[in-house]
């Protein structure tokens, strides 16, 4: 750099008073190099927390007890409208939601002090359970339908369960455990291992979703499809080469039923203004968000609830969250859903067996991307296609299924390199000791 000076002094006039004696040095270098030297530290004391071996396990603990929180508390406030508008007690949904969540904690504290090998043992079972439970769906009598008159659900005793949910945890760990045997033969070199039988059991249970009209959780099991043999390493054309077939078999079923293509058509008719007409729920939905300002109305006193919002206790709950917490509160949830994200493919890529690999990048692909298309619809840059909020909207099947699945990922997180040691290093807790005692403890290795 270029540095005028003071002729036969060799001094800067700028360091200069006014009589053209030169200023005494300041302070402000050694300070702005210390507080760089701070922030240096700081970031790397970030990263040294962030590179801890148990970090994704209390990541996903954390995060999955604040949307079980947030759910309670929305779904007592969306459906108390519901309930007393049916003449039911205005705590009905609220009940039934904390029944789901009682139930699943205890499941989900198993599952995260269980080995992997229970969860590989238990694939194939969940496999038939899920095509069972989907095909009971189909007969008339047995079962339920609701809304738009698909039948999907079950009703046992005085609750209703969604065999559908079922399925998602059955493809995600039946896939990773078929891939898994396939990699210690060495026939995932071979693209065609990677896809048979994996790709014809997906479209069995596909088939079987769509045969109760059920295009969300049918687009879910594909992407679950997708995370597996992405992770698995499927070449780069034969996956785009099944993203265009995928593609086009999605948009054949929404062209062949009149309710779903009535639903495609209105996300891009920019003319169908109308409030009250056919595209109520996306328009209320919007407004419901943009009402809650930056802070919200505050929590039970939104407005769009009042049989404004269609499904606002489920497919549209984020709608009410963005009006009774504003902006502040949906971006806290989208947050929380990318902590997930984050702590989930740190556990796939950390994982110590392709197993655990697969199946936590399966259960994570899952879970985020429900939670991305249902936001995504609420905030009109997707179709609606009706998935639930996972942990958040209402619905018992949804939520347990969903504890189970974030507890199998807890599991895998305590099997990353050092968790061991850190495990070992606080002393194992009563709940460990019992379950080892019954053979389901997390120190047992895998099996192949």
């Amino acid at each position: 750099m270029y540095v005028r000076t003071v002729e036969g002094s060799g001094t800067d006039p700028l360091d200069c008073d006014e009589d053209g004696d030169p200023r005494a040095p300041d302070d402000e270098g050694p300070a702005v190099a210390s507080l760089a030297a701070g922030l240096r530290e700081r970031v790397r004391a970030g990263r040294a927390l962030f590179d801890r071996p148990l970090t994704s396990y209390y990541l996903i603990g954390g995060i999955t007890a604040l949307l079980i929180m947030l759910g309670l508390v929305m779904v007592l406030s969306t459906g108390s409208v519901m309930n007393l508008s049916q003449g039911l007690s205005p705590y009905s949904d609220f009940e039934h939601q904390l029944l789901g969540v009682l139930v699943g904690v205890p499941v989900m504290w198993v599952a995260a002090r269980s080995s992997p090998r229970l969860f590989r043992a238990a694939a194939y079972p969940l496999l038939a359970v899920a095509v069972i439970g989907l095909g009971l769906t189909l007969i008339h009598g047995v079962g339920v339908s609701q809304n738009t008159g698909a039948a999907r659900w079950i009703q046992l005793g005085s609750f209703q369960f969604q065999p559908s949910e079922v399925a998602k945890l059955a493809l995600a760990l039946w896939g990773a455990d078929l891939l898994a045997r396939k990699e210690k033969l060495g026939l995932l070199a071979d693209w065609r291992h990677m896809l048979v039988p994996l790709l014809p059991g997906t479209a069995v249970l596909v088939l079987l979703v769509m045969a109760g009209d059920d295009l969300g959780t049918s687009s879910i099991l594909l992407i679950i499809f997708l995370a597996l043999v992405w992770i698995a390493g499927t070449p780069g054309r034969v996956f785009g080469a099944m993203l265009i077939l995928m593609g086009l078999v999605m948009l054949l079923l929404i062209v062949t039923s009149q309710y779903r293509l009535a639903r495609f058509t209105d996300f891009f008719d920019s003319q169908n203004t109308n409030p009250l007409g056919a595209n109520m729920q996306a328009i209320q939905g919007k407004w419901a968000l943009g009402s809650g300002g930056i802070f919200g109305v505050g929590i039970g006193a939104g407005k769009a609830k009042w049989n404004w919002v269609p499904q606002d206790t489920s497919d549209f709950i984020f709608a009410i969250i963005g009006e009774e917490l504003g902006l502040v509160g949906t971006l806290c949830v989208t947050a929380l859903y990318g902590g997930l994200a984050f702590a989930g493919l740190r556990v796939a890529r950390r994982a110590p067996d392709t197993f655990s690999r697969l199946a936590a990048a399966a259960i994570t692909a899952w879970i985020v991307m429900q939670a991305v298309v249902n936001i995504g619809a609420v905030i009109g840059v997707l179709p609606i296609t009706g998935v639930p909020l996972p942990l958040v909207s209402y619905g018992l099947s949804s939520v347990l299924v969903t504890m189970v699945a974030l507890g199998m990922l807890m599991a895998f997180a305590r099997r990353e390199p050092g968790a061991r040691e850190a495990l070992a290093a606080r002393g194992p807790d009563v709940g460990s000791r019992v379950l080892s005692w019954v053979g389901l403890g997390a120190r047992h290795a895998d099996g192949p």
